[in-house]
């Protein structure tokens, strides 16, 4: 067994680096500030074929696995957590196209998707379809060779720069469950936006509320078979990007703390000469590793065609919790100054706090463990 990346999966590593180091970095905080996100961002992200990564090369992509999207969205993520996020939201998408799609759609969007010429966003969860997604309440009802689409989605995040949505709907009865909600891909065009939400952290990306009232979209626009869309979703392990992009911004918050600690001197010499600062940092970083071992576990199982649910659970906890521990560690060891916005470990803390929710709170996932842990799984 070796802990060491491929030849390509460092010098990804390094490329993404010097990319999100020299051009996010920079922009990230007023972004921040602003709630502005810099959608040139994604679009020289397609230059290094970040927006194709996991898509086949037949398609314009990069033919990679969920390792390299894992190394790619720390890097990121380490820079400006919402740019990772809107560029793993893409990915799913166009995953999912690319599963389960017909070859016209394949054909007719992936190579524009790998380029970001065409850009995805997903409409999933609902009011009261959260971690609960029977009770989803938006329907599609066929009428020939169309479907009348009505409901609403939330938390669509990528909504405002995105050409399609990914929307799930009900279209067969409750006793059909789980098979009764197929996907379609709807023009944003199609949707009215209903509530933007300001946010604690992750500002620059905006997941707003939007409806469909008798939304008419063709069967050519369904992705899957009809009834089978909440089932293909649960075999799609694009949400390794959540603990990827809690490790990135651990990482960072880490790098800037040892950083700071090495500088700042108090009673006549370095804080971070002091052992219980020392020590305190050392358990940062085993912190940070554990956290990115467990999530590229969870990548490579998945690239191997193996199940990775019981991992990738572990990883989802684990790394999320690291990343709001170690931001509010580092805020705890920058003092005062921590708590200002002259620093970046205030944001990292507030975009932290975002991923022990997203891709499902992580009660949810420590009920997936746990049955998988009495399940029998080692």
């Amino acid at each position: 067994m070796r802990f060491e990346p491929t030849d390509v999966q460092r010098a990804l590593r390094e490329e993404v680096r010097s990319f999100a180091s020299e051009e996010v970095a920079p922009i990230a905080a007023e972004c921040d500030r602003s709630g502005e996100f810099p959608e040139d961002v994604l679009a020289n992200l397609s230059e290094l074929g970040l927006t194709g990564l996991t898509l086949p090369e037949e398609y314009g992509g990069e033919g990679a696995g969920l390792v390299e999207l894992v190394i790619a969205i720390e890097e990121l993520s380490a820079a400006m957590m919402p740019a990772a996020s809107a560029l793993a939201l893409h990915l799913g998408v166009a995953t999912v196209v690319e599963r389960f799609g017909t070859d016209e759609q394949r054909d007719e969007l992936l190579a524009d998707m790998a380029s970001y010429d065409t850009v995805g966003a997903l409409g999933y969860s609902e009011d009261d379809a959260g971690s609960d997604k029977s009770h989803m309440e938006t329907t599609a009802e066929r009428d020939g060779d169309e479907w009348v689409i009505d409901g609403h989605k939330r938390w669509v995040t990528n909504f405002f720069g995105a050409d399609y949505v990914l929307t799930y709907a009900k279209t067969g009865p409750e006793a059909d469950a789980p098979n009764d909600v197929s996907a379609f891909l709807v023009p944003t065009e199609a949707f009215e936006v209903d509530h933007v939400w300001d946010t604690l952290g992750a500002r620059a990306l905006k997941s707003p509320r939007v409806t469909l009232s008798n939304v008419r979209i063709p069967d050519d626009r369904r992705v899957g078979d009809v009834g089978s869309a909440a089932v293909d979703r649960g075999t799609v392990y694009n949400g390794v990007n959540v603990p990827a992009r809690a490790v990135g911004i651990a990482r960072a918050a880490l790098e800037e703390t040892i950083e700071y600690t090495a500088d700042r001197e108090q009673f006549d010499r370095p804080i971070g000469d002091f052992q219980g600062v020392r020590w305190r940092v050392a358990e940062l970083a085993r912190d940070v590793d554990a956290a990115r071992l467990l999530t590229l576990r969870a990548a490579d199982l998945a690239d191997r065609g193996r199940d990775p649910k019981r991992e990738l659970a572990m990883a989802k906890i684990d790394a999320t919790e690291t990343a709001v521990d170690v931001t509010n560690e580092a805020l705890q060891l920058h003092g005062g100054v921590g708590y200002t916005a002259s620093r970046d470990v205030e944001r990292y803390l507030r975009d932290a706090r975002l991923l022990t929710i997203a891709g499902g709170p992580n009660e949810l996932h420590r009920d997936s463990l746990g049955d998988a842990v009495y399940g029998g799984g080692n």
